[in-house]
């Protein structure tokens, strides 16, 4: 988890005043789109931007045998979704990257790549949503630089997906089940929460 006083975790930590209204399940794209107050967007765009290389930081030896460790277990998971050791070589690089930049358990952010789609880059919802963490193309209006043709970008994809959960669980006050629910556009149902958490557990690593 990034230190609190980073410029991320001062823009993600801020208590954000305004979420999207929930509708519907099983595509985040079922959100519907409201203003968000000035703060709000203020704090989400500075979480979005200056996408860095994802390089993970590892300081010590034992930092590095982890992340390592976590690396084979996870990539041997995938084969079932993508057979090219490269491309889980890549992407749980990056996942890991942007799940430590937003504070968010790793396995939890693979749980709602899972769910949302199945680790496919281009997938679409029958709503627009886009992508890894089927992330919904106002986001890149109210939040981006206004192309969501960059939605399909890996890390571009996981930047905003992890971002927006983020936000959730800030608006919900840690509470997993009730943000997952804002984020698939369900609040207080149980079955897209309970689909991700089951997801989790099959992600579940001593690095979480």
């Amino acid at each position: 988890m990034p230190p609190l006083g980073s410029p991320v975790r001062r823009a993600l930590g801020v208590r954000l005043l305004l979420g999207l209204l929930p509708t519907g399940w099983a595509q985040a794209g079922t959100q519907l789109e409201e203003p968000l107050s000035h703060a709000v967007r203020s704090a989400l765009s500075a979480a979005v931007a200056a996408a860095a290389p994802p390089e993970p930081l590892l300081v010590t030896p034992q930092d590095q045998q982890a992340y390592a460790h976590w690396q084979a277990a996870c990539s041997q998971r995938l084969t079932r979704y993508t057979r090219h050791p490269t491309e889980r070589q890549e992407f749980l690089q990056t996942l890991w990257y942007e799940a430590r930049r937003a504070g968010l358990p790793l396995s939890l952010v693979l749980g709602v790549v899972q769910v949302e789609s199945a680790f496919r880059k281009f997938a679409v919802s029958g709503s627009g949503a886009r992508g890894y963490m089927q992330v919904m193309p106002f986001w890149a209006r109210l939040i981006g630089d206004g192309d969501d043709s960059r939605l399909f970008h890996m890390q571009t994809n996981l930047r905003f997906g992890c971002v927006i959960l983020r936000h959730y669980l800030d608006r919900e006050r840690g509470d997993t089940f009730m943000a997952l629910g804002r984020y698939n556009g369900s609040r207080g149902q149980p079955a897209y929460p309970q689909a991700v958490l089951t997801a989790q557990r099959g992600w579940a690593h001593p690095v979480d």
